[in-house]
């Protein structure tokens, strides 16, 4: 491997081939996986917690949604959970959370997260955040809202 150094104003870097970059950024992604999944697997350990057939867990490793996935681990249908004490959403906002078309909000995650008993770490990645809100969602929000504005100035 070519690696050239060079003195810059904040100090000396390493240049090397995008290739390189690429390989060596994609290894260090798939060890802050694996910390991840250790901490969970020693957390599990020490809390006799939740464990999870092997399928579910390839579900979840290959991106399916961790909300249907788990709703159906525990044996519960939308209906039940949009409507259990403590999460109390309509079957429709649980649909669209499962296939992504909306993102929930923190909260809703950690109500739904008690109420599978399950670590919020699992839902947590698809919430919006509380200071980031679903972009997409406010985008259509406020273009809805500006042609009904639209609409009730044409009367």
């Amino acid at each position: 491997m070519k690696v050239e150094f060079r003195q810059t104003p904040t100090g000396e870097v390493a240049i090397i081939p995008r290739a390189e970059y690429e390989r060596l950024k994609a290894l260090s992604d798939e060890a802050a996986e694996d910390i991840g999944t250790a901490k969970l697997v020693a957390r599990a350990k020490q809390d006799k917690g939740l464990l999870l057939p092997l399928e579910v867990v390839e579900q979840l490793a290959s991106g399916e949604n961790p909300i249907r996935v788990l709703r159906k681990f525990r044996g519960w249908t939308q209906a039940e959970l949009a409507t259990a004490e403590g999460v109390r959403i309509t079957q429709n906002y649980l649909s669209d959370l499962e296939t992504g078309k909306r993102k929930g909000p923190f909260e809703l995650h950690q109500k739904i997260a008690r109420f599978l008993d399950v670590p919020f770490e699992l839902l947590a990645p698809i919430a919006a955040t509380a200071q980031k809100p679903d972009q997409e969602r406010a985008a259509r929000q406020s273009r809805g809202a500006a042609r009904t504005k639209r609409h009730r100035g044409r009367r």
